[in-house]
């Protein structure tokens, strides 16, 4: 059942229900009735077969980030196949997955391809096609096919399950192409798949099936040889033939149907066999041919048509010389297009010179043995799968597999070190180009012991290049499989550092996934590693790393810690460290985070004092400083932070939160790094938005929104932007990335955060300063899940809410909202909210008439002294307890130069007279709602 089209002007409303448009602003933007909008509306989700907006909504911002690019193009024209193609269509209309099966040759994937291209229409978000011939690992399939997508993985998720997000809802063709080799991870990449996609058909093009319950096997057929001169087969050799320049005449007619049917009606078989005719004739073609035959006819072989295209591969082979020999079967170690240098680099020695392989590859070309592509660096070159394979088994019969697949291996080497080593706006696809290479010689040399230091070396190379390229599940992977590569050295000294070193950096990578256990767990066996190697003070600064981790990170556990546990790593490692000055400052850190809790851990010890935190913290940064280490600054230094936010000093955290970024502009690139800058920058963020700094805090939320390590997890990226824009009052913005937000925290499995909470809640304040009650409440379901309940009970929520019910003029609602004394609520306002919280809590009591309005006054100007905007504030409702106009003016004035447009705007509502006009229309420029004037 196909899709039915959406119109044009259905698309545009799509497009404009994808910046969140009501019905009335879509209308005006395309001149259309409001009846009209709410019809094309319903017509969209009936369509769409979506439940409501909000999922329009969604799938117009998906339809802007995920668009299915053309199929492949074959060459050639696609010969014949009529009823196949008729009945591998008919059954995808009909089943969920299904196996194109057949052996090498016969023309899975043309049929594939052009069945895809005939049903594309049928499919709403298009069709995807993923060839699998590159992927040896089948751990791998998942990434390949989100490399396909053009999606990354998310922190905390896998790569499978970014793949499946991206599908989630799609109506979409999902097409697999030569799965063989990869069948044991294709089956339950694709259950999975399926099940998460309700959606998705998937087309598999395989030598044989998954053997799964949910598969629907099509058998491809040879192509026919019913109706001699007429078949598919003698036209395929006839168009081929003619493509090469040659066309048998109707006297010829019955040795091409002769010779068709000997070579089984085998589609690869028969062009390998017209790549032939202008050299050798119709006659030299029949003559080779027969003598294959004969000499296999007697061999074990079961299957007739892979004999047929073995005899063709034969008896192409056999017609080379001797150094294309060679070159057939040495580029076979390839998997993706390769260069002729690259060609010359891997199968450049005797009997073939170096100088000559360029030659050797066009004339390969010229007689179909590989295909040529054009690519931005030059032209490429490739073997169909089968010859590919064939050319393998030549490679072992020629007893050089190991010398080829060695100089493969070295090529590697040096590709990955030149990638290490450059950049620039071509960088990622010339890894993309070269990276299933690079997993192939890994998987080889990994598995021979005289090649181990080679292997170990290219998974390093692979690791950093993965994490470039933010494929950070692969990053972490290799990261652990070089470690596992210094197994066999476990007695030396250098081996068992080695693996510290890369179980440290996998550690890392973890930390940027937000895979709290593995960051855990790798330090541990990083700490392990170290004791082996002697260095027992790096073991101890690994082991007090796991500690600060389990308490610093505390959220991105699976399962928390127990306090005890993480205690007994700090014991070991105070033990371990001795006097060595980096495991000395990785102690105190840890000290100040398991034993003080500067960081508010989930698990942490409320009994402390504050000043033992911030004296903790103080020593943990001078001895961090000492290091010269970057990373272990900015991780003192944020403890620090914490520490002063605890202290009521949100100035003082905001200013170590700053001095972070400060210092880790020195820090050298890598994965500590990265995961230490995104905490950085969203701690910067946060503090600017609590000491009132909303320039700021959009600059350091903006760089943070636009990490590339984040691109997948829009949900963490835009979350402190939201806040300091929703502050500010960019309503168009916050909505703008509300959807971002949503739909990426949705995908993620809908996490819990602490800046996931107020985030959502920024969204909703807009949504509430709009008018838009609907959406509002939505987005305050979302809160709930998203966040802290007691943290939006008292602290962001009390002080977004209270803003909403001040602008549609509720003021003794506003008031009941932040009743408690800030004392009260001490924990939940401490860090980012104090300021907010006590300055709303003055004006509302001012505005509702309250006997304490006096006082809430004079009591918050103490509190948010230095605060720019929320000084205007307590300034602004000092002006309306007193009515001096002027001094209410010059707030407004202060809170427009401080970066808070809307309040701003509010305050000319405020003003009466003539100057609510003004306010109205500033409101609407900022895409919010007109407000109440003074009220009480």
């Amino acid at each position: 059942m196909s899709t039915p089209a959406v119109s044009a002007r259905e698309a545009e409303v799509l497009t404009l229900l994808g910046e969140h448009l009501s019905n009335a602003e879509i209308a005006a933007r395309l001149f259309i009735s409001v009846r009209t909008v709410e019809s094309h509306v319903s017509s969209l989700l009936r369509k769409l077969e979506l439940p409501d907006r909000r999922a329009l909504s969604r799938r117009a911002g998906e339809r802007r980030s995920l668009t299915a690019p053309a199929l492949p193009a074959p060459l050639t024209a696609f010969v014949g196949r009529t009823r196949e193609r008729a009945e591998l269509a008919a059954a995808l209309r009909e089943h969920r997955q299904v196996t194109a099966v057949g052996p090498g040759g016969v023309g899975k994937t043309r049929l594939a391809l052009a069945v895809a291209a005939d049903l594309g229409g049928e499919f709403a978000d298009g069709v995807w096609f993923v060839d699998l011939v590159p992927v040896t690992d089948p751990a791998r399939v998942g990434a390949a096919v989100a490399a396909a997508l053009g999606v990354g993985e998310q922190p905390g998720r896998g790569i499978d399950e970014a793949a499946a997000a991206a599908l989630e809802d799609r109506r979409a063709l999902l097409v697999l192409d030569n799965c063989e080799q990869v069948r044991e991870g294709v089956a339950p990449f694709v259950e999975r798949l399926l099940a998460a996609c309700p959606r998705l058909r998937v087309l598999l093009t395989s030598r044989a099936r998954l053997t799964v319950p949910f598969e629907r096997v099509f058998p491809v057929p040879p192509l026919s040889r019913d109706g001699g001169g007429g078949s598919d087969a003698v036209a395929l050799f006839l168009e081929r033939a003619a493509a090469v320049g040659l066309s048998p005449g109707p006297a010829q007619q019955e040795r091409v149907v002769a010779l068709c049917d000997r070579l089984g009606g085998m589609a690869l078989a028969i062009e390998l066999a017209a790549a032939r005719l202008p050299s050798l004739g119709l006659d030299g073609l029949t003559a080779g041919l027969s003598d294959q035959l004969r000499v296999l006819s007697g061999g074990s072989r079961a299957d007739d048509r892979h004999r047929s295209v073995r005899a063709v591969l034969d008896w192409s082979h056999e017609l080379l010389a001797p150094e294309d020999r060679a070159l057939l079967r040495r580029v076979s170690v390839f998997v993706v297009p390769f260069t002729a240098d690259a060609a010359a680099e891997v199968a450049g020695v005797a009997p073939l010179e170096r100088a000559r392989v360029a030659e050797g590859l066009a004339r390969l070309a010229e007689q179909s043995l590989l295909v040529v592509t054009s690519a931005g660096d030059g032209t490429r070159y490739q073997a169909l799968e089968t010859i590919r394979q064939y050319g393998g088994h030549r490679l072992d019969e020629a007893g050089e597999r190991d010398g080829v697949r060695s100089r493969h291996t070295a090529w590697c080497l040096a590709a990955a070190t030149a990638l290490g080593e450059g950049e620039g706006p071509d960088w990622r696809a010339r890894f993309d180009a070269v990276a299933d290479d690079l997993r192939s010689a890994l998987a080889w040399a990994a598995t021979r012991p005289d090649h181990r230091a080679e292997a170990r070396r290219l998974a390093l190379s692979l690791a950093g290049l993965a994490f470039t390229r933010t494929l950070l599940g692969e990053a972490q992977e290799r990261y652990e499989q070089a470690a596992g590569l210094t197994g066999d050295e476990a007695g030396s000294v250098g081996g068992a550092r080695d693996r510290a070193e890369a179980l440290r950096q996998a550690a890392a990578v973890a930390g940027c996934r937000r895979l709290g256990d593995d960051m855990l767990r790798l330090l541990r066996t990083a700490a392990e590693a170290a004791r082996a190697a002697g260095d027992t003070a790096g073991a101890g600064r690994d082991l007090a790393a796991a500690a600060t981790v389990a308490y610093r990170f505390s959220s991105t556990f699976a399962q928390v810690p127990p306090r005890d546990e993480v205690t007994a790593l700090l014991t070991r490692a105070r033990e371990l460290s001795g006097a060595d000055p980096e495991a000395e400052a990785a102690v105190e850190l840890a000290v100040a985070a398991v034993v003080t809790d500067a960081f508010g851990s989930v698990q942490g010890d409320t009994d402390n004092t504050v000043s033992e935190t911030v004296e903790q913290a103080g020593l943990a940064v001078r001895l961090a400083r000492r290091t010269g280490d970057p990373v272990a600054e900015s991780a003192a230094l944020d403890a620090l932070s914490g520490a002063r936010s605890w202290d009521g000093d949100p100035f003082g955290a905001a200013s170590a939160a700053r001095q972070r970024l400060d210092v880790l502009a020195s820090a050298p690139p890598g994965p500590a790094a990265a995961h230490e800058l995104m905490d950085a920058l969203a701690m910067a963020a946060g503090t600017a938005v609590g000491t009132g700094r909303l320039p700021e805090a959009r600059r350091w939320g903006r760089r943070l929104a636009e990490h590339p390590l984040l691109a997948e997890v829009g949900h963490h990226a835009t979350s402190w932007l939201l806040v300091a824009d929703a502050f500010a009052g960019h309503g168009e913005e916050v909505l703008t990335g509300g959807a971002r937000f949503l739909d990426a925290w949705e995908r993620s499995g809908r996490p819990r955060s602490f800046s996931l909470g107020p985030a959502a809640a920024a969204v909703a304040a807009v949504h509430g300063l709009r008018g838009d009650h609907d959406a509002r409440s939505s987005w305050l379901a979302v809160v709930g899940r998203a966040g802290n309940a007691p943290e939006h009970r008292h602290g962001y929520g009390a002080v977004l809410d209270a803003v909403v019910l001040l602008h549609e003029g509720d003021a003794d609602a506003a008031l009941e909202r932040v009743a408690p004394e800030p004392e009260e609520v001490w924990k939940w306002v401490s860090w980012v909210w104090l300021h907010w919280y006590v300055a709303v809590r003055a004006e509302a009591a001012v505005l509702a008439g309250h006997p304490s309005a006096r006082a809430r006054i004079d009591a918050a100007r103490g509190t948010v002294a230095g605060n720019p905007v929320a000084t205007a504030q307590v300034d602004r409702a000092e002006a309306l307890l007193t009515g001096d106009l002027s001094r209410l003016l010059a707030a407004g004035e202060a809170l427009e130069a401080a970066g808070s447009p809307y309040q701003a705007a509010r305050t000319l509502l405020l003003a009466g007279g003539t100057h609510p006009a003004a306010g109205r229309s500033a409101l609407a420029g900022l895409g919010l709602g007109p407000g109440a004037g003074r009220v009480g």
